[in-house]
């Protein structure tokens, strides 16, 4: 479905009278026991999903004044994506909640369902609250959406050693999707059904903080849980200072609670070796805290460490889930202006620098990483340098850091808007449309539009299949073109909220552009040729018939040896300069154009 100017995306009618009413579920005879197989089993164990739908309708029948039990998806195996709406004040819709002017916080468990602390701390942390034991009052003033598990049919993938590099539980289930879909690394492309499901909700309810709750893998250390924000180093710049304050917020609560939390993923520099250090950065939109700052929404990352038991682990994030509903109770509202602010500046992008992608620069400083007594000595197994850790000997690792991340790619924004042709308008919409991101068709066409084009200088495919994609990395610039637009183009205006989210996916050079996974790759294949013979006859006619072009070819055969050693290289000289060479090989179809289109 189209997304018109000024008008949010219609969701279907599964989402808005299933899930977005959230009336509960009627169960005649549901368990009203909220413990969970992990607690009974002294956090040895996890259940399965069946238990995530019982509880989901057992938490509304318990609270029927502050909790709902509604689907907001079903997976490709078929079954039911579930998410509690909590709401002590009675906000149990979307609508009620902005009636309310309520800040809503979205919890996920589950999205690399082996990483399962996410639903039991969940379910744990959401009970207290309800009962009043943690957070006191937080509740009433939020709305608070937990998704047990996201990846549900992979969560249903349930085995011992699924998780290698792990302590606990017992079983889990599977990292990817029944489809093999990698959940975070889909928020931009949204491939597979689960992540459609999700944008869904996430365009219905527009959740100010958004968290996804991991479990790391990597080397051995004393270091307990990880947590990252954004925006603080990317997105608008003075929406940082709330995404900062949630970020420091809830690593002072959990270092106050024993906790030993880091602002940053830390994984090594080189593989196994914890001498590189770290470099910190910002994650691409293809995960989940690299795609909210698109939004002007606060997204965390919270990662537990994986050689943690899953009695710790499952503490700390449930330490860490209070701790946000606390910060959300105390200073949503107060965000909810920021976000509001940095949705108008948003519109006022057009003709701007914007940065799309982040890398730490070379500067580094030592930080006091809390590790362990290790060797590095050859294994006798694989030959190869192997790191072993003794977790008996604490030792503080002195180690460099890089962290000074700036923009490593940065792009003026259109200041009217893209126009995607007629050819490509029906998928680009719909893509368009499952991030919310406002556009309109044309009903007429554009003769000779002034319109910025960008032809690749070079193009280069992927090796293997990423993600089922053969990824693209194109480099050239725009430059001014007249060009015919033909009716039935989209116009994506960059004046829109979503702004940075639009160029996200049509700059051909953002790290998770459309074209950058592959979506444009037609336009960038040679599929015409002139054979050798009837070019060697062309070249000698253009010879002949142009002096200034005969000398510009002797000039490239003796400033350029490799092009005159090349027979090709120099039949393609005439090639290009010849009418009936494809002025659209390397032409990327989307174009940018300066003025709003009547």
């Amino acid at each position: 479905m189209r997304a018109d100017l000024g008008e949010r995306p219609r969701m279907t009618r599964t989402l808005l009278l299933a899930a977005l009413l959230a009336s509960a579920l009627p169960v005649a005879a549901a368990d009203t026991s909220l413990s969970t197989v992990a607690e009974r089993s002294g956090f040895t164990k996890t259940g399965r999903y069946d238990e995530v739908i019982s509880l989901c309708e057992a938490y509304a029948l318990r609270y029927p004044d502050a909790v709902r039990c509604a689907d907001f998806g079903t997976s490709p195996e078929g079954r039911p994506m579930k998410v509690l709406i909590v709401s002590p004040a009675g906000a149990f819709t979307p609508q009620a909640a902005k009636a309310k002017n309520l800040p809503v916080m979205l919890v996920q468990g589950g999205i690399h369902s082996g990483e399962i602390d996410g639903k039991d701390a969940g379910f744990l942390a959401l009970r207290e609250a309800l009962d009043g034991a943690a957070a006191p009052g937080a509740l009433a003033r939020q709305v608070l959406l937990f998704v047990p598990v996201f990846n549900v049919d992979g969560h249903e993938r349930f085995a011992r050693w699924n998780r290698p590099n792990q302590r606990g539980p017992e079983e889990m289930g599977w990292r990817t999707t029944a489809q093999n879909y990698n959940l975070n690394r889909d928020y931009l492309k949204a491939d597979s059904i689960e992540m459609q499901s999700m944008l869904k909700l996430v365009d219905a309810w527009d959740p100010l903080v958004y968290v996804d709750l991991h479990v790391t893998d990597g080397a051995k250390f004393e270091h307990d849980v990880s947590i990252q924000v954004e925006p603080v180093k990317s997105g608008d710049a003075a929406l940082r200072k709330a995404g900062t304050a949630l970020r420091d917020g809830v690593i002072q609560r959990l270092a106050a609670q024993g906790s030993l939390p880091l602002p940053y993923y830390p994984s090594f520099v080189q593989n196994d070796d914890p001498s590189s250090g770290f470099e910190d950065g910002v994650a691409p939109p293809r995960f989940s805290h690299g795609y909210f700052q698109l939004r002007n929404r606060l997204a965390m990352l919270v990662e537990t460490h994986s050689w943690k038991d899953y009695p710790t682990r499952v503490r700390i994030t449930r330490n860490t889930v209070v701790a946000l509903m606390e910060l959300v109770g105390a200073q949503g509202a107060a965000w909810r202006r920021e976000t509001a602010a940095a949705d108008q500046r948003a519109t006022k992008l057009g003709g701007q620098p914007v940065a799309l992608d982040y890398k730490a620069g070379p500067k580094t400083r030592t930080v006091a990483f809390r590790g362990y007594a290790y060797t590095r000595t050859p294994s006798e197994i694989s030959g190869a340098l192997m790191t072993r850790y003794d977790e008996t000997t604490p030792q503080v690792w002195n180690i460099p850091m890089k962290d000074d991340v700036q923009p490593s790619l940065t792009v003026k924004a259109p200041r009217g808007g893209y126009l995607v042709p007629a050819a490509h308008a029906a998928w680009v919409a719909a893509k368009l449309d499952q991030h919310g991101v406002a556009y309109r068709r044309l009903d007429g066409a554009l003769p000779k539009a002034r319109v910025e084009t960008f032809r690749a200088d070079k193009a280069e495919f992927g090796a293997q299949s990423v993600e089922g994609h053969q990824r693209l990395t194109a480099t050239g610039e725009w430059k001014p073109e007249l060009r015919n637009v033909g009716a039935g183009a989209l116009f994506v205006p960059i004046a829109q909220p979503k702004a940075r989210l639009a160029m996200a996916l049509l700059e051909p050079q953002a790290p998770d552009a459309l074209a950058a996974w592959g979506e444009f790759n037609n336009a960038f294949e040679r599929k015409e040729y002139m054979e050798d013979y009837v070019a060697e006859e062309v070249a000698r006619e253009m010879l002949a018939a142009d002096p200034k072009l005969k000398a510009a070819f002797e000039q490239k055969l003796k400033s350029d040896p490799a092009f005159a050693k090349d027979a090709q290289a120099r039949l393609e000289f005439f090639y290009r300069r010849h009418s009936s060479w494809d002025d659209s090989y390397r032409l990327y179809p989307v174009l940018r154009i300066a003025t709003v289109p009547r």
